[in-house]
């Protein structure tokens, strides 16, 4: 069944972006992540133009983290605190990132960029996490526990002036890389479209030290808000977001994610670590075909503005 996307400006099968966001719900249930860094790549590949994309994809990020920051704040698992510091930088890059967005579409290198931020940034953060899962399953097979950071250990970040002490994290740091966190998170989120948790989470809980019984939860609030500028932002300034387009994509991501959270339980953590990595790593290899192909038009025409 075919359906017209106002926004978008094509028509699309509703059963396959349905069954695209049920896929990357699912992903999203099993490995814990906001599923951004997929679903934006698999709009663009089925024809919907990589601005539209990236606008539409923030609002479905954003709804789909809601129910999920309002679940870890009842637990009393995040960190009000924390979330607030990572929101002053976080809250500053979007607004830098949309603007830069803007400034790229006038000038006709957005798709250009998109398509490049997603081959470096997928493909780097995919073969990290496949070699760190490939090393966990090896050391469980040669039966070599995993080296244990001590807890009282610090880097150069602990030693940074600005301290401000995180009660329910139980951390004492410098309000200084929390802020720069957020920022680089919010930025890189309005331009790619993506929440980010696969790479802030990473960074709270091995370069800031931030336990993991607050770490989701407090990085879920981050992308909930971050998200919701992002798309009002794009929504007054760029008018990119297609509602309905985001509206498919949140009823399947919903669905989906019910079965990857059941599924997630029954599988190793270094066996989805290393799932993880690999699917991460195969959307940035499919993006850099993408580049490397010849179009079919070696020139296209726009409509860049019109006179009176």
């Amino acid at each position: 069944m075919q359906l017209y996307l106002p926004i978008a400006d094509l028509p699309v099968n509703v059963f396959l972006i349905l069954a695209m966001g049920a896929a990357v719900g699912f992903v999203s249930g099993m490995f814990g992540i906001g599923g951004g860094f997929l679903m934006t790549p698999l709009l663009i590949f089925v024809g919907i133009s990589p601005a539209v994309a990236v606008a539409s994809v923030s609002s479905h990020i954003a709804a789909s983290s809601f129910s999920g920051a309002l679940s870890y704040w009842r637990r009393r698992a995040i960190d009000p605190a924390l979330a607030m510091v990572l929101l002053c930088g976080g809250t500053v890059g979007t607004a830098l990132g949309v603007w830069t967005f803007t400034l790229l579409r006038s000038l006709g290198q957005l798709d250009l960029l998109i398509a490049l931020s997603y081959v470096i940034l997928l493909s780097t953060v995919g073969a990290l996490m496949f070699w760190e899962g490939l090393r966990a399953i090896m050391r469980t097979r040669r039966g070599v526990a995993p080296l244990a950071r001590r807890s009282g250990s610090h880097g150069w970040i602990h030693g940074l002036p600005l301290k401000m002490r995180f009660k329910r994290s139980k951390i004492y740091l410098s309000v200084i890389p929390v802020v720069v966190v957020g920022l680089i998170i919010g930025f890189i989120g309005a331009v790619m479209g993506i929440g980010g948790g696969f790479i802030l989470i990473p960074i709270m809980i091995y370069l800031l030290r931030v336990p993991t019984s607050t770490v989701i939860g407090t990085s879920m609030v981050l992308t909930l808000v971050t998200m919701v500028i992002a798309t009002m932002l794009h929504a007054v300034t760029n008018h990119l977001v297609d509602a309905v387009l985001a509206l498919i994509l949140m009823v399947g991501g919903v669905t989906g994610a019910q079965f990857g959270a059941r599924a997630g339980q029954k599988i190793r953590g270094e066996h989805l670590r290393l799932l993880l990595g690999l699917l991460i790593l195969a959307v940035g290899i499919r993006f850099a075909v993408e580049l490397g192909i010849r179009p079919d038009e070696l020139f296209t025409v726009r409509e860049t503005g019109g006179a009176g």
